[in-house]
């Protein structure tokens, strides 16, 4: 690692810029340790824990303003189980895949290796882009990706023709804008935007999708309970999921929707994200050394920032000196293999904590060009 020290003016308050787990805001950690003796370690059946997911469904119920019918279910797991539900309990036959990336690749890959569903039709885009997908003849189910967490491109939610529309919305949900009436099944876990930990799926469905439900089980398809989104529906209505969930995760996640519904809610989250992402893409655009990774501006993420950097400027060794001094999780994703920074930006990170981040960066990156310079 390189021996550069970062001025302390320069150094965000707080270092957290992970795309997932993210940023935790304290007071939601101070206020879980105020409630702490009589809620954790408590049955998730027993009023205190439901109140809990209750705070939950209607918190996001209230935040991405629900038309009615549209009702909230939750379950353990993440959202990654949720592709398994999917194709247990949504897919009738086939499904079309928009395929721009590592989440939604595996999603694909997870239909076409279920024996009972046809293989799908697959519209895929280089990393960096996404594609369009349309109308296709034979298809019940549309999956959709609201920001691809791997590659920081994100796509308009928009109906591409009859049939259920699937969004994988884990990195998107609470920081793009979202029309609820252009989705079925809106999914994502609480570890971002919604400034929480790992472990849940929360889904947002629409009535044709809680009607699709009960059309594929009339089927006879075998479900396991653990995917049973009759089982995680019905649950959900009392105010609990299937089997117990970490109570601190959906304590949290109920303290971030509160805050963020305080704020102005859904419209306030786009705007502050598109204000913290705008400030990372127009600061590489203006330096000599960095460039956003996805072309298009129309195409870039306001939540995941992705920001190549040239050959003189490592960025193994720009992490290497911001995780020493506390700055940490900017690297890019693991299996795109380019020289990068990956930002998040979600709600709970401060304005001026990503300016100060690039500062360190720039900081950084002169510090490296010295050194090259002096060892010449």
């Amino acid at each position: 690692m390189p021996d550069i020290t970062i001025p302390a003016d320069v150094l965000p308050a707080d270092g957290r810029f992970g795309s997932g787990p993210s940023k935790v805001r304290q007071e939601a950690v101070t206020s879980l340790a105020d409630v702490a003796p009589q809620l954790l370690g408590t049955s998730h059946r027993r009023q205190a824990v439901r109140d809990q997911v209750r705070r939950v469904r209607e918190g996001l119920g209230t935040f991405f303003d629900l038309p009615d019918g549209y009702e909230v279910a939750l379950g353990n797991g993440g959202a990654t189980l949720f592709w398994d539900i999917a194709t247990h309990c949504l897919i009738q036959e086939r499904s079309a895949h928009a395929v721009f990336g590592e989440f939604s690749a595996k999603f694909a890959a997870a239909v076409t290796a279920t024996p009972f569903l046809a293989d799908p039709v697959i519209v895929e885009s280089a990393a960096g882009t996404h594609p369009t997908l349309t109308a296709v003849g034979g298809v019940d189910t549309y999956a959709l990706t609201h920001c691809e967490t791997s590659t920081g491109v994100a796509m308009p939610v928009v109906r591409p023709g009859e049939g259920l529309v699937l969004v994988d919305a884990t990195s998107g949900a609470g920081g793009l804008p979202l029309d609820p009436a252009e989705v079925d099944a809106y999914y994502f876990s609480p570890q971002k935007a919604f400034a929480s930990n790992g472990g849940l799926w929360l889904a947002l469905l629409s009535p044709a999708a809680i009607a699709r439900i009960d059309e594929v089980a009339a089927t006879g398809r075998f479900v396991s309970a653990m995917l049973d989104l009759r089982i995680a529906l019905d649950n959900s209505r009392q105010e609990q999921t299937y089997n117990t969930p970490s109570i601190a995760t959906v304590f949290l996640m109920a303290e971030q929707l509160e805050w963020m519904n305080a704020q102005g809610g859904l419209a306030w989250a786009v705007k502050d994200c598109a204000a913290k992402s705008g400030y990372v893409y127009d600061w590489a655009e203006a330096s000599d050394y960095a460039t956003p990774f996805v072309a298009d501006p129309g195409q870039r993420s306001n939540v995941v920032c992705t920001i190549d950097l040239d050959e003189r400027v490592p960025a193994a060794e720009v992490n290497a000196v911001l995780r020493a001094h506390g700055v940490v999780d900017t690297e890019a994703y693991r299996t795109l293999g380019r020289n990068q920074l990956r930002i998040a930006v979600f709600p709970a990170i401060d304005a001026g904590d990503v300016q100060r981040l690039t500062a360190a960066i720039d900081y950084i990156a002169a510090a490296l060009d010295a050194s090259r310079a002096a060892t010449a």
